[in-house]
C-alpha cells in the first residue's frame, strides 16, 4: 500500500469531487492547502476577512455551480464559520465546513482556544461529525458530500482534530475514493409514481382557478423548462416564492410574481384566489405564503416535494407526490393528455387584469426621474439592463423587497438567488457565485446596511479578481426599520427612534477606489444605464453607489 498524509487525501477528494475554489481564513489545514498548490493548483484558495464571509461566498458559489462549495476555518473562527451556516441551511445550499478541533492531548486543559464548538453546528447541518484518525478522512469526506447533495440540499461539517485540523499531516493507508455522483444536486432524483401523478392531473383539470407555486426546489432540480412546458399545457398561472423566482422569466404571460411576505402584490392576490394551489419544491413557509394567509388555510393544495416529510406540513393535501421536481413536472408533461381541463379563459384574463392594474398602478415610480433616486427605478433598471445569462444576487430586507416587487427576470438564462434571511448575505455570496461562473455577469443588489456587515471582502474581490458588480441602494439607513422603532415609540417618528436606523453620509464609490475597484456614484436615474454598461464591460470588480431616498419604504404585502 501506497503511504500518503491525510492532506494528500483530502487534497485528492476535493479535486475528485469538482471543487475548483475553497474559501477560508487560512489558519486551517495548513498542509492540505499546500498539497492542493502543489498537485491541484486549479483549486483556487480564496482567503477571506472573516470566517461568516467565507461560508457566504460557498453558499453563493454552490448555488450557481449545482456543486457542494467549501468553507473552512480554524477552531476559533469555527463559530464564526457555523453562523455562516444558517444561510444554506435555510436556503437548502449544500456547503461542506470544515474545521479544526480539540486535541485529546489537551482537552481540559486550558489550553489556547479551546472550546467545544462540535454542538453549535448541530442546528445549521444536515451532518455534523469529527475526523479524530487520519485513516477516516476518505470515508467521512464521502459521506458528507453524499448528505450535502441528497434530498432537500444543505450544509454538512467535519471537525477535524487539531486546532488547525493538523490531523492532516499524520500519514494513512487510505485510498481517496470518489464517489462522483454525489459531486453535484440533485445526486438522487427519486421518481414519481403514475398514480400520484395522474391524481393530481385529475385535480389541475377539475379546477376553475388553479396556480401553480414554485420553490427554491424546482431551481435547484433544474426543472424550469419543464415547469413552463406544463403550465403552458394546463394553461394555468405561475407564482414563485422569492428563491424560485428564476423557474420562469417575469415576462412570461403565466408568470404571477413572487408570491408571500416579499411579493408583487398581484402575485399574492392570484394566489389568495385560486381553488387549487399545487406547490413545487417549496416548503410552504411562512415567507412564501404569508403567514400561511396567502393562499388562505383550508385552501385545497396539491404538493410535490423530493422530501416526503414536507408534504402537507402546513397546508392539508388532496394530494402529495414524493419526487424530484424534474421528473414529477416531466412526467405530469406527458402524461397531461390524458386529463383533458376545463376553459379557464376567464381565470386567465382575470390574472392578466390583476397584473395589468398592479403595473399601472406602479408605472409612475418605476420610470421616476426624481432625486434622490427612487429604488423601484433601481429594480426596473436591473430590469432593462443585465444580459440575458447574468446572475443576479439580492439581500435580504428591504432590498429583497424591492427586488420581488418590482425586479422581473427577462430571460430563460438569467439566475436569480436571494438572502433566506441573513443581511449582508449577498455580496459575500457574489463572490463565491462570480468565482463559480466566471464567464456570466454577476451582479449583486444590496442596501448601504447589507454592505457594511462584510465592506473588507471587496479587498478580497479585488485581490483575487473576482470581478462582481455590486448595486448599493445607498440611502444611509436601514428604513425597513423605520415602521417598527416609530411603533415602539407610541407611533411617532421621533429623533430617538430615527437614531436606531440611520447612519452618517458615506460615499461607497470612493471606499471601493481606495480598495482597488472601480467606484461609480450615481445620483440621478439617467445616470444608471450607463453606469451599469460601464460595470458590465470594466473587467474588475466594480461598487454602483445609487443614492436614493431615505423616505420611500417598499409597500406592505396583501393577503387577498
Amino acid at each position: 500500500m501506497t503511504r500518503r498524509t491525510g492532506a494528500r487525501v483530502v487534497a485528492d477528494m476535493l479535486d475528485g469531487y469538482g471543487v475548483t475554489h475553497l474559501f477560508l481564513v487560512p489558519a486551517i489545514l495548513r498542509r492540505t492547502l499546500a498539497e492542493l498548490e502543489l498537485h491541484h493548483p486549479h483549486i483556487e484558495r480564496v482567503v477571506t476577512h472573516g470566517e461568516k464571509a467565507a461560508a457566504y461566498m460557498a453558499d453563493g458559489y454552490a448555488r450557481v455551480s449545482g456543486r457542494p462549495g467549501v468553507a473552512a476555518a480554524q477552531v476559533v473562527g469555527a463559530l464564526n464559520l457555523a453562523a455562516g451556516l444558517r444561510e444554506p441551511f435555510l436556503a437548502g445550499s449544500p456547503v461542506l465546513a470544515l474545521t479544526g478541533g480539540r486535541s485529546p492531548a489537551t482537552k481540559f486543559r486550558q489550553v489556547y482556544q479551546e472550546i467545544d464548538d462540535l454542538p453549535a453546528f448541530e442546528p445549521v447541518t444536515k451532518f455534523n461529525a469529527s475526523i479524530d484518525d487520519a485513516d477516516r478522512f476518505p470515508d467521512m469526506l464521502r459521506h458528507a458530500f453524499r448528505v450535502a447533495t441528497t434530498g432537500v440540499p444543505g450544509p454538512v461539517h467535519l471537525q477535524i482534530q487539531g486546532n488547525e485540523g493538523q490531523l492532516d499531516t499524520q500519514e494513512t493507508d487510505a485510498e481517496p475514493l470518489v464517489e462522483p455522483g454525489f459531486a453535484r444536486v440533485p445526486a438522487v432524483r427519486p421518481a414519481p409514481d403514475d398514480d400520484s401523478i395522474s391524481a393530481a392531473l385529475r385535480l389541475l383539470a377539475a379546477a376553475a382557478r388553479p396556480v401553480l407555486v414554485a420553490g427554491g426546489g424546482v431551481r435547484s432540480s433544474g426543472a424550469g423548462a419543464e415547469l413552463v412546458a406544463l403550465a403552458e399545457a394546463l394553461r394555468i398561472p405561475v407564482a414563485t416564492s422569492a428563491n424560485g423566482k428564476d423557474t420562469i422569466p417575469g415576462t412570461h404571460p403565466l408568470s404571477a410574481g413572487v408570491v408571500g411576505t416579499y411579493s408583487r402584490e398581484s402575485a399574492n392576490q392570484v394566489v389568495a384566489r385560486a381553488d387549487l394551489v399545487c406547490f413545487i419544491g417549496t416548503a410552504t413557509g411562512s415567507m412564501t405564503t404569508h403567514f400561511w394567509a396567502v393562499p388562505p388555510s383550508g385552501t385545497p393544495a396539491i404538493q410535490i416535494d423530493i422530501e416526503a416529510s414536507r408534504l402537507g406540513r402546513n397546508y392539508p393535501l388532496r394530494t402529495g407526490i414524493a419526487a424530484d421536481a424534474k421528473l414529477a413536472l416531466a412526467r405530469m408533461l406527458a402524461l397531461a393528455g390524458r386529463f383533458p381541463g376545463v376553459d379557464r379563459t376567464a381565470w386567465l384574463a382575470e390574472v392578466a387584469g390583476l397584473k395589468r392594474d398592479w403595473r399601472a398602478r406602479y408605472r409612475e415610480v418605476l420610470t421616476s426621474d426624481a432625486v434622490p433616486v427612487r429604488p423601484e427605478r433601481i429594480a426596473a433598471g436591473l430590469t432593462a439592463g443585465l444580459p440575458d445569462d447574468a446572475v443576479l444576487l439580492v439581500d435580504t430586507g428591504h432590498a429583497g423587497m424591492w427586488m420581488a416587487q418590482f425586479h422581473d427576470i427577462t430571460a430563460p438564462g438569467q439566475s436569480y438567488l436571494r438572502s433566506a434571511g441573513h443581511l449582508g448575505w449577498a455580496f459575500s455570496a457574489g463572490v463565491g457565485a462570480k468565482c463559480a461562473a466566471p464567464d456570466r455577469p454577476v451582479v449583486v443588489f444590496t442596501g448601504d446596511a447589507g454592505l457594511y456587515y462584510h465592506l473588507g471582502e471587496i479587498e478580497t474581490a479585488v485581490r483575487r479578481r473576482v470581478n462582481l458588480i455590486t448595486v448599493v441602494n445607498n440611502n444611509h439607513g436601514g428604513n425597513q426599520s423605520r415602521r417598527g422603532f416609530d411603533r415602539a415609540y407610541g407611533g411617532q417618528a421621533t429623533e430617538q427612534a430615527r437614531e436606531l436606523w440611520t447612519y452618517q453620509e458615506v460615499d461607497f464609490a470612493r471606499v471601493a477606489e481606495e480598495m482597488g475597484a472601480l467606484g461609480i456614484r450615481v445620483d440621478k436615474p439617467s445616470e444608471l444605464a450607463p453606469a451599469l454598461d460601464r460595470a458590465l464591460s470594466a473587467g474588475r470588480p466594480v461598487v454602483i453607489d445609487v443614492h436614493t431616498d431615505i423616505g420611500v419604504a417598499a409597500p406592505l404585502p396583501v393577503s387577498s
